[in-house]
């Protein structure tokens, strides 16, 4: 009998070799290689794909590829239809990834339900068709009938149903589950994951049917898989939020058909998610419970191309053991750490004994540099017990001499702070050049070093 042939595989990037290797010499990870059983039967992943040579499946002159608007399927939610740009394209692969519960199934599958115009085939490695019908139930109300389940786990079996159904769109949940007889391992493996993601890219490539993935992400963080299932995508959602929390945000990590600084806000409900159009609003709401508290500042910050005025929080507290505490939710740590070195240089506030909480209401994760701002004068309102007047939003980037840096999109983030009642915004007075400001009625103060913005807060 002949001797079962192995090799080792990288559970992080799939690089593949004949012996087992500590450190990944494609992704530099340690300790990620498995052993994996070939098998004898050819990979799907050798086949290649019979694209028309308008499609670039044949030898064509660039000159001669006719061109125009991307034909996008309206989902019927405003927030998905942006972070995607516009909608989802035909013959696209998208892969959703989130953490376990956090409501990535019931995302889709109200989504799904909306298409009233679409026949749809929801495949479910994970639940019941019983159990999708019960989520179904609470979540819609509308028509369930274009909406074809098969609950399968292997990849030949559900290509056989999407030749007979021929639907108009394919929800996998999840690729985890989701198994082919070429390869000898288990579900959620390497392999798997790589020769059915294959599979499903060839099959939308040459049908034009758009399909959507739903993958499980690492403790890290990371999309669980190889590294490959990343780039073999058209488009990859992460969807983050605490599941204590309210709040879902869908994030383009990758998008070969729009923007990936885009980002949907949701607000969970037991009737499923809710798009939220106006995040402002609702992370606002308790301000009045706030009032005349100390270490709460608000916040002009931009995601994408939308304005969020957000709640900045800080606790500073003398340090109950020889090392002060520092610590952040929803901001960069390494951020924080250079913001209050830059207070206790430039500005001469001792905070080397003190503990230094930071939290952004509402669960949000903010990369946006304008909120720097916002923070220190949150971190000084809370050290000297002194509120900032909930009448008045900053924005503004900080370096490292103390200096206010210019933010973009500065008209956007005036006209909301004006829209939603505030009496003050302090920004960087390198954004007033082109800036007429008589054409608002909020009061614009502009500075150039954090101590000015002091001075305006504190007086």
């Amino acid at each position: 009998m002949a001797k079962q042939k192995t090799a080792y595989v990288c559970s992080s990037c799939g690089y593949d070799s004949p012996k087992w290797i500590g450190k990944c010499p494609a992704c530099g990870e340690w300790n990620t290689f498995k052993e994996v059983k070939l098998g004898t039967k050819t990979s799907v992943t050798t086949k290649t794909l019979s694209l028309s040579a308008e499609d670039g499946g044949g030898l064509i002159s660039m000159s001669q590829i006719q061109t125009g608007d991307e034909p996008r399927i309206n989902l019927h939610d405003d927030e998905l239809n942006r972070v995607l740009g516009g909608g989802l394209v035909p013959g696209s692969l998208t892969l959703l990834g989130g953490e376990p519960g956090i409501g990535k199934s019931t995302l889709i599958l109200q989504t799904v339900l909306r298409l009233p115009e679409l026949r749809v085939l929801y495949v479910s490695g994970e639940e019941s068709a019983r159990q999708l019908k019960l989520r179904a139930d609470r979540i819609a109300e509308t028509s369930q009938s274009q909406v074809q389940v098969a609950c399968e786990s292997m990849i030949e079996t559900v290509m056989k149903h999407i030749e007979s159904v021929a639907p108009d769109l394919v929800v996998i949940d999840s690729i985890q589950t989701i198994a082919t007889e070429n390869v000898e391992t288990s579900p959620g493996s390497v392999s798997q994951i790589r020769e059915c993601a294959a599979m499903l890219l060839k099959f939308a490539k040459e049908s034009g049917t758009p399909v959507i993935i739903i993958g499980h992400i690492t403790k890290d963080g990371a999309i669980a898989g190889p590294k490959i299932l990343e780039h073999m995508v058209d488009t990859v959602l992460q969807f983050e939020g605490d599941q204590h929390y309210m709040y879902r945000i869908v994030r383009a990590i990758k998008n070969r058909f729009g923007s990936t600084a885009e980002l949907a806000i949701y607000e969970m409900q037991s009737t499923g998610l809710r798009p939220v159009s106006n995040p402002s609003e609702l992370l606002l709401s308790d301000i009045e419970e706030s009032e005349g508290l100390s270490g709460v500042a608000i916040a002009c910050a931009i995601e994408g191309v939308r304005p969020l005025l957000i709640e900045t929080q800080s606790l500073v507290s003398s340090a109950a053991y020889g090392t002060p505490q520092r610590s952040a939710t929803g901001f960069d740590m390494r951020r924080l750490n250079m913001l209050l070195a830059v207070l206790e240089k430039r500005v001469g506030f001792k905070l080397a004994q003190k503990d230094v909480y930071l939290n952004i209401a509402g669960g949000l994760r903010v990369t946006d540099p304008a909120i720097d701002l916002s923070i220190i004068a949150a971190v000084l309102s809370s050290n000297v017990d002194t509120p900032v007047e909930r009448t008045t939003c900053l924005c503004g980037e900080v370096g490292l001499s103390g200096e206010i840096r210019p933010v973009s999109r500065i008209l956007q983030r005036i006209s909301e702070a004006e829209r939603l009642g505030f009496q003050r915004i302090i920004i960087p007075n390198a954004n007033l050049q082109g800036l007429d400001l008589k054409a608002f009625s909020i009061e614009v103060r502009p500075v150039r070093k954090v101590e000015e913005a002091l001075r305006e807060l504190f007086g």
